[in-house]
């Protein structure tokens, strides 16, 4: 039987190849009370299922191909750090003794615990860490339940294999170098998921979110992943199945097209040159950005050096990221996002260890966090100061709502460079401090903030949430995320212009600057600064280079104008038409 199964998109392309189910060990365990006699048996039992699965991580890792992208060896690690922590190696031990549980119950148990918090947090990066929680203890369940997380696959190395699971961990991800598989499908899972981050790293085509693709497709049937439209297709008919294999290899003809554009200069028909800058989250995505032409860093995520740790990291780590990033880009713009923490599993903070409290989205993160710790904020600002010796260094603050933060981030930075005197370490003097404009009182306010800023950077991904109160991440209502909102529209395009009069560069960086429908409008709406995966910079290029200004500014304002959903759509197919 042949059917369609739609979910979300974590990494473009198609393939074609045979299922190769990979089960869940979650989904199968069982309960039972232990007899009293055997309990310490079974805390036995336990042990040596954490020893096997932490031997099992240890031995990935020593075999982590040479060609595997960096953070493999660093997810690796998380999982090992996690098995280690005492919530889940001794805690399930306690349930076996007092409880009288099964050791995959207990587990299961302690693992839920741990987890249940992780469903309130409104930051769809943060919330999905669960997954990295869940995932290290699969490895443990497998390992009591006599199974492999990924077994070998039943069908020819030859064929291409397309591996679907409930859910698959980074870890597992290792394995699919080496049995060359084609894609992956899960049923759960979020396009900012570290599995996500490593399928985007390899090139795999990989689909999220299908919700029952393990339960209703069986070993070896034939499937077409469509990660450009999030399709999945088991047993396609020979039509549907050769007009893949032709659009597959039209994939190919384009991305080897778009590479020739690289060293051509981003500007419109008209001679009006357009900034392409990427957006990163570790120092190894430089290449890619680079590979891209990426014109700079629009965008480097900090909190990557903050999360999946105990500890802060100390100034000299911090600072030895950041200058990786400043001399790989060879004195092109790097601008760096200080921490933006919130509505997160607690972190470290200050000296004694205490740890915050997971904060809601409109509570204490991002900038109004770090000005509640100055001494963690002091050591990030040192070192990004220090960074800037090295190259065209620019500080970004995220969530401003108010002048007040930029004046108290301003004496702290003033604090920090007077730190550095006294050390006698050098660094850029006149460093450039910007603003994210992401609520929509910073966006109304905006004259007031850009006194005190030299950039703006639009995060239109925040902006929409707050704008329509709609967390995009909850499916109830993710409907109603809409970049095409006439209020987001509208704040977007009053940024864009008063900035503009007002002489102060402005880009955006959220998902709205990498979205190839949306490329026009935004020039048409004065935007001359994107910044973008990097995956998505070479597509852009292309539309911008044929685009003219003179035609698109006047449809731009016709689309800002339009109150009707289905009017807008309308007028922005005509745009790009």
């Amino acid at each position: 039987m042949n059917f369609i199964l739609s979910g979300s998109t974590v990494s473009g392309g198609i393939t074609v190849g045979y299922a190769h189910l990979v089960s869940t060990a979650r989904l199968e365990v069982g309960h039972y009370e232990v007899p009293q006699e055997d309990l310490e048996n079974e805390v036995a039992r336990f042990d040596e299922g954490l020893r096997r699965a932490r031997d099992e991580l240890d031995a990935l890792k020593a075999h982590i191909a040479p060609d595997a992208p960096p953070e493999l060896e660093a997810f690796l690690n998380l999982h090992r750090m996690i098995l280690d922590d005492s919530a889940l190696s001794r805690a399930p031990r306690e349930l076996i003794r007092t409880r009288r549980y099964n050791a995959e119950w207990a587990l299961l148990q302690q693992m839920e615990k741990l987890t249940e918090r992780f469903d309130e947090i409104n930051d769809q990066y943060l919330r999905e860490r669960k997954a990295d929680v869940q995932q290290a203890v699969e490895r443990v369940l497998k390992a009591l339940m006599g199974g492999h997380v990924l077994p070998e696959p039943a069908l020819s190395q030859e064929q291409r294999l397309i591996v679907v699971a409930h859910d698959l961990s980074p870890a597992d991800m290792i394995l699919f170098k080496r049995h060359h598989f084609g894609g992956f499908v899960t049923d759960v899972g979020g396009v900012t998921s570290h599995t996500a981050i490593v399928a985007r790293s390899l090139g795999i085509p990989a689909i999220v979110g299908l919700h029952h693709a393990y339960q209703t497709i069986s070993e070896g049937e034939l499937l077409i992943v469509d990660g450009v439209h999030g399709v999945l297709i088991v047993n396609p008919d020979p039509l549907v199945l050769e007009e893949y294999k032709s659009l597959q290899s039209q994939l190919g003809l384009e991305r080897k097209r778009l590479k020739l554009l690289k060293s051509t200069p981003a500007a419109t028909l008209d001679g009006t040159p357009i900034e392409l800058y990427a957006n990163i989250e570790l120092p190894q995505d430089v290449a890619e950005a680079l590979e891209a032409g990426a014109e700079g860093v629009g965008l480097f995520r900090t909190e990557f050096l903050f999360l999946n740790r105990s500890d802060l990291p100390r100034e000299d780590e911090q600072f030895e990221a950041y200058r990786q990033v400043a001399q790989a880009m060879a004195g092109r713009p790097v601008v760096l996002r200080t921490l933006d923490i919130g509505a997160d599993k607690a972190i470290p903070a200050g000296e004694d260890g205490a740890r915050t409290m997971p904060n809601p989205a409109m509570g204490l993160r991002a900038i109004r966090w770090c000005l509640a710790e100055p001494h963690m904020f002091l050591t990030q600002l040192r070192a990004i100061l220090r960074a800037s010796h090295y190259g065209k260094v620019r500080i970004l603050l995220p969530m401003l709502a108010h002048l007040h933060e930029i004046e108290q981030t301003l004496a702290l930075l003033r604090q920090a460079k007077q730190q550095l005197d006294e050390r006698g370490v050098p660094y850029e003097r006149d460093i450039e401090v910007g603003g994210m404009i992401e609520i929509p009182a910073a966006a109304l306010a905006l004259p007031i903030l850009m006194r005190r800023l030299n950039f703006l950077s639009i995060g239109t991904n925040d902006l929409i949430q707050y704008t329509l109160a709609i967390d995009r991440t909850d499916d109830s209502v993710a409907h109603l995320y809409d970049p095409l909102h006439p209020a987001v529209l509208t704040l977007v395009a009053n940024t864009i212009q008063t900035a503009t009069r007002g002489g102060v560069p402005v880009a955006v960086c959220g998902e709205m600057a990498g979205d190839l429908q949306l490329t026009r409008l935004l020039l048409g709406l004065g935007l001359r600064n994107f910044s973008m995966h990097p995956s998505q910079l070479l597509p852009i290029k292309e539309r911008i280079l044929r685009t003219s200004l003179a035609e698109v500014q006047t449809h731009a304002q016709r689309v800002l104008r339009a109150t009707d959903p289905a009017k807008t759509r309308e007028l922005l197919d005509e745009l790009n038409a």
